[in-house]
């Protein structure tokens, strides 16, 4: 990998980590159009590095927020922001449960091209339905709708159905509010990452051939495009745009569907 196609993936993890596109679809399809000798889901070094900036990114955007709960969580009654807490804790149980036992399975029997079509067209379909319909809206996230976001996010470890998306949706649909649902669906992927790259670390062995240029650059250009995509997508969830994701991810889907089969 050079620093020019390490700089590409940043940028596509950076802006596809947050959109509602599907961060893993976009990277394989990046990897297959590039034609790159490192994927960055197999490459531990490259994949934490991206995942890195992406974690940073956020905790910078919504740094006012994530203060606000750190220093709530330490008040001796149960306030709003130990009972936000505890619905992220909630969120996080299917994630974990399918990261622990079949993450691994998951990724080798439907990282092909095809299956990422198909999720895209899913990811598509998912996210015209909460743009039509419209639930009647609650004023906070419940503990049940939190799980079920969460489940949501559990089943977006598909490759090619968007993790933000999916959740987004989901919690739109449950009648949640626009920019609530945004907040809690990048704020709940924090420690699901951060558990995931502390499971890699401690299976994993760091290397991998990768220059320290390219490992820079890929950092780089995830931590500025991710900075970007994290609030250019709040603003879109409370402007309520999502029908433009659904159609890109038709198009992208087919587009995929057509390489694999042709």
């Amino acid at each position: 990998m050079d620093t020019l196609q390490a700089i590409i993936l940043g940028i596509v993890q950076g802006l596809t980590e947050f959109l509602p596109v599907s961060s893993s679809g976009h990277l394989q399809l990046a990897n297959e159009l590039l034609g790159t000798d490192l994927n960055p889901d197999s490459s531990l070094t490259f994949s934490l590095t991206l995942h890195a900036a992406t974690v940073l990114s956020t905790i910078v955007i919504l740094w006012a927020e994530i203060w606000k709960l750190l220093k709530g969580l330490f008040s001796r009654t149960f306030t709003e922001e130990q009972a936000y807490v505890l619905k992220i804790v909630i969120s996080m149980i299917p994630v974990g449960v399918v990261g622990l036992f079949f993450k691994d399975y998951i990724e080798v029997a439907f990282s092909s091209i095809a299956v990422v079509g198909v999720m895209l067209l899913v990811t598509a379909a998912l996210l015209a339905f909460a743009y039509y319909a419209k639930p009647r809206q609650k004023e906070t996230i419940s503990y049940r709708d939190a799980f079920i976001v969460g489940l949501a996010q559990a089943v977006a470890v598909m490759p090619g159905l968007s993790r933000s998306g999916s959740t987004i949706a989901t919690g739109l649909l449950l009648g949640n509010k626009k920019e609530s649902v945004a907040q809690f669906s990048f704020l709940m992927v924090l420690p699901p990452i951060l558990g995931n790259a502390l499971l890699d670390c401690v299976k994993g062995d760091f290397g991998g051939g990768v220059e320290t240029l390219p490992l820079v650059a890929g950092f780089v250009a995830a931590f500025v495009t991710g900075c970007a995509a994290c609030r250019w997508m709040i603003n879109i969830v409370k402007r309520g745009k999502l029908i433009w994701f659904a159609v890109y991810c038709a198009v992208a889907g087919i587009v995929a569907l057509i390489a694999h089969f042709c």
